[in-house]
Parts: structure tokens; C-alpha cells; sequence
């Protein structure tokens, strides 16, 4: 069984950065492709980007997708979501979830239960 526990959320003001961690066990983090999604209040789960088993990136936010970059090290059993120039709009509780695929798609297997990022104005 695969689990994935992510951490690194918090509170930060409008502009800061924060970098959250997705730590997996039961299974090296090599054989999947992970993916990072977020649902804030009263919306929609919303995909933010992804990374394969072969380090190819997938990114989901458009022209807001540059604020966010996924990585991955596979010896730590870790990927990792940098997030920078926040704003209060992504506020959120941020999971991360995993496939045993090749490639990036848009439906995963093993889930996180999350953490919460939250953006002062």
C-alpha cells in the first residue's frame, strides 16, 4: 500500500513562498507519477501540475503556472511543490496523489489527505 503525507503548508502573506513536500512510502516513489491539486472553500478540486516517472512536467494553471514548480527526488522518496508570489486566491488545502503510470494523466490512485495553505492580503 502505497501513503503519501504532505507538509510544508501554513500561513503566509500575499507575495511569499512556500515549498511543500509529499513524502511517499510502501513503494519507491520511482515506479509513479505524482501530481499536485488543491480545493479551495466552495470550489472545485483544482489540478496544478504534475511530474512523471521520466521528469516530464505537466502544469494545469495556464498563465499562472509559472508561480508553481513540482520536482522530484527519487532517493528521498519526495516530490516537492515550490510556490511562489502568493496570493489570498490560493488559499487552499493542497494534496498530492500518485499513479503507478509513465506519464502524467488525470486520475491517480493514492491520495494525501493534504495541507492547508493559507494567504493573508
Amino acid at each position: 500500500q502505497v501513503h503519501l503525507v504532505e507538509s510544508g503548508g501554513g500561513l503566509v502573506q500575499t507575495g511569499g513562498s512556500l515549498r511543500l513536500s509529499c513524502a511517499v512510502s510502501g513503494s519507491p516513489l520511482e515506479l509513479y507519477s505524482v501530481g499536485w491539486v488543491r480545493r479551495a472553500p466552495g470550489k472545485e478540486r483544482e489540478m496544478i501540475s504534475c511530474i512523471s516517472r521520466r521528469d516530464v512536467r505537466t502544469e494545469y494553471l495556464g498563465s499562472e503556472a509559472g508561480r508553481f514548480t513540482i520536482s522530484r527526488d527519487n532517493a528521498r522518496n519526495t516530490v516537492y511543490l515550490q510556490m511562489n508570489s502568493l496570493k489570498p486566491e490560493d488559499t487552499a488545502v493542497y494534496a498530492c496523489a500518485a499513479r503507478a503510470s509513465i506519464y502524467c494523466t488525470n486520475s491517480y490512485d493514492y491520495w494525501g489527505r493534504g495541507t492547508q495553505v493559507s494567504v493573508s492580503s
